[in-house]
């Protein structure tokens, strides 16, 4: 085989074998700055919410077992067009439903600054989650296409780090919006960013067998890296009937389901948690939320996605090594119980940092999986039924917490909850994913 200069030959994906640097072109590290952007814009949306939980509720008169279902009702939508979403991905592509979706969200954000009571409100946060429902499965696809095999750790952990970098950097920024200016206004701010991440993706983004700027040279290192096919590229992809019955698939949606349950725990009660148990205003509740998101985005770029990527590049076996960072985040995200232990907020937010960096691990593992697993051309169907199994837990972990804490007064029985429900995670992760390989497509020989 002729290699252009600037480049060498890539080995088979997953072979583990090291190979030299690539020195070309790197058009495939705007497209990840470009998606990691619109990951962290769409979180900074999702957060307003709770920043704002106290003064909203206080203003509307919300109940707490109300305020759960409320910060639930994203998750609904979110999780029911999962699937929908993954087939129109796979048919129209990645540009098309970024671009739709997009402005989607500049609407729902920009209105609900405008609300005037509950009703309003769920509709909107019911917008918002119909709007961002594919924003991690068209991440995840697009990194597939853009992005080799060897590469692919630190190409995850990117765009999903910033999910917790925006709550590192927004909760604190938001709560001081909220408590100078009012929670109206930090609605205004976050969708004037995401206006400019919706112009900004409309004029970069394309698959890569369609973008004008990208060189024969970097276009044929990404190919024989082993990166999937778009959906321009693959006539018929692999069904849904087929990719239901693979036991690979609902091992990673297990998986990620505990890893959200966690998460959205802490995206949604966090810091009503700080300002009710351990006595913080919200300036103090904003600040203290940001240490654990701080941690979580540390431990999912340089755990997560360097370290990943380092030891497959030396030489070490891609599946055993994925997994063992896989089974390692999950069993530190355990550390919520350690919470129900702690009398102070310096003490509670070291237990929540060691869960919320755990699992932030095992979350840039699971999202690099789809574009390992799936099927030429069903990169799209495999990260959307994936997100829906995995985002039931979205919808259940504020209603359950908040249901929970009204029925007991105390944090302590959710904390256990989310602990129980990621060790689950783990057993999954454990017993039912087996090796970590492409599957074959429908009809083909495994």
């Amino acid at each position: 085989m002729t290699v252009p200069p600037g480049t060498t030959a890539v080995p088979l994906p997953g072979a583990g074998v090291p190979a030299r640097r690539y020195t070309g072109p790197r058009l495939r590290y705007l497209v990840l700055v470009l998606l990691a952007s619109g990951t962290f814009v769409n979180y900074l949306d999702r957060i307003n919410l709770t920043v704002g939980a106290t003064h909203i509720q206080a203003e509307f008169g919300i109940s707490d077992a109300a305020w759960g279902v409320l910060l639930s009702a994203f998750g609904w939508t979110y999780a029911l067009m999962q699937i929908p979403g993954g087939l129109v991905m796979d048919r129209f592509g990645v540009t098309w439903v970024g671009r739709v979706c997009s402005w989607a969200w500049v609407a729902a954000t920009f209105l609900t600054a405008a609300v005037s009571g509950f009703l309003p409100l769920l509709g909107l946060r019911l917008l918002l989650g119909v709007a961002e429902a594919p924003a991690f499965p068209m991440a995840s696809t697009a990194t597939s296409y853009w992005f080799p095999v060897r590469e692919r750790g630190l190409a995850t952990a990117s765009f999903d780090m910033t999910s917790k970098l925006s709550n590192a950097i927004g909760v604190p920024l938001v709560a001081i919006t909220v408590a100078t200016w009012g929670w109206r206004a930090a609605f205004i701010a976050t969708g004037a960013l995401s206006v400019v991440y919706a112009v900004a993706f409309w004029v970069i983004y394309r698959n890569p067998d369609r973008h004008p700027r990208l060189s024969a040279t970097e276009a044929q290192y990404i190919a024989e890296g082993g990166a999937q096919r778009s959906e321009t590229q693959v006539s018929e992809p692999s069904p849904m009937s087929y990719l239901v019955r693979q036991r690979k698939l609902w091992a990673i949606a297990l998986t990620l389901a505990a890893y959200n349950y966690t998460f959205f725990l802490y995206l949604t009660w966090l810091p009503t948690y700080l300002e009710r148990e351990m006595g913080l205003d919200v300036k103090g509740s904003g600040l203290y939320s940001a240490i654990p998101w701080l941690v979580g985005t540390v431990t999912a770029v340089l755990v997560g996605g360097v370290a990943v990527d380092r030891l497959i590049r030396n030489g070490r076996d891609p599946s055993k090594v994925r997994k063992t960072f896989l089974a390692v985040g999950l069993l530190l995200g355990m550390a919520v119980i350690g919470a129900t232990t702690a009398t102070t907020a310096a003490v509670a937010v070291a237990w929540i940092s060691v869960s919320l960096g755990g699992v932030c691990i095992a979350s840039a593992v699971i999202w690099s999986l789809p574009g390992l697993i799936a099927p030429p051309g069903a990169v799209g169907r495999v990260s959307s039924l994936m997100a829906f199994v995995g985002n039931l837990s979205s919808i259940a972990a504020p209603m359950v917490t908040g249901f929970v804490v009204q029925a007991t007064g105390s944090f302590t029985w959710a904390f256990v909850t989310a602990g129980a429900v990621v060790g689950l995670g783990l057993l999954s992760a454990l017993v039912m994913l087996g090796r970590i390989e492409q599957l074959p497509a429908a009809g083909a020989r495994a």
